[in-house]
């Protein structure tokens, strides 16, 4: 089954198998970034070189240990092993080729592919830890945003309650009002009545 990896999770398992290839004591250990246009299925070409073939054998054994212990993962296709000399593990999104150093001279796959971008393992891991560290500061930005925005909300619907709480405080103390205005009125009426009998009977006298 071909099992297709994120370009980033690509990325980690080259960086594995040329670490592997490091331990093995490989030789000029190169990576080559595909260009897209020409790369078919892979993404990178990793090249390193062996000086026998019972070198060859072994570091091609320990790159596939490696990966599949590590991240459970296992070459779509292997080819070579039987003589040693060029050793291929097709791992979909990226290919391992590993020489002895006389027939990667005569194949020369770095100029072939003149449009790829090499890498030294070194340079490959430094950039991988730059993208690594880019989505993993991206990651904390997104989710210190969103509480951001969910105080924010929060603080919009309080304010929202408060004002109708105090809306509603003004209607029920304006019916009150009304309530306790209407009495003076009847008792400022009551007094006209009196005040024209007093008049009325200064009169009289």
């Amino acid at each position: 089954m071909v099992t297709h990896h994120s370009h980033q999770e690509t990325r980690i398992l080259v960086q594995a198998a040329a670490a592997a290839c490091e331990d093995k004591k490989a030789e000029d250990t190169r990576i080559l970034e595909l260009d897209p246009a020409d790369s078919g299925l892979s993404d990178f070409f990793l090249v390193t070189s062996a000086t026998n073939d019972r070198q060859a054998l072994a570091i091609a054994d320990e790159i596939e240990m490696r990966l599949k212990r590590n991240y459970s993962v296992t070459p779509n296709s292997v080819e070579g092993r039987r003589h040693g000399e060029w050793i291929l593990l097709d791992y979909v999104d990226f290919v391992v080729h590993v020489f002895l150093a006389e027939r990667r001279a005569f194949y020369d796959i770095e100029r072939l592919r003149k449009s790829a971008r090499p890498f030294t393992p070194a340079e490959f891991e430094s950039e991988l830890k730059h993208l690594l560290a880019d989505k993993t500061r991206e990651a904390r930005s997104n989710s210190a945003g969103k509480p951001a925005k969910k105080s924010a909300a929060g603080s919009a619907t309080k304010k929202a309650a408060a004002a109708k709480k105090v809306a509603k405080s003004a209607a029920k103390k304006a019916p009150a009002r009304n309530a306790a205005a209407k009495p003076v009125a009847k008792k400022s009426s009551a007094k006209k009545p009196a005040a024209a009998e007093a008049a009325s009977a200064r009169k009289g006298k």
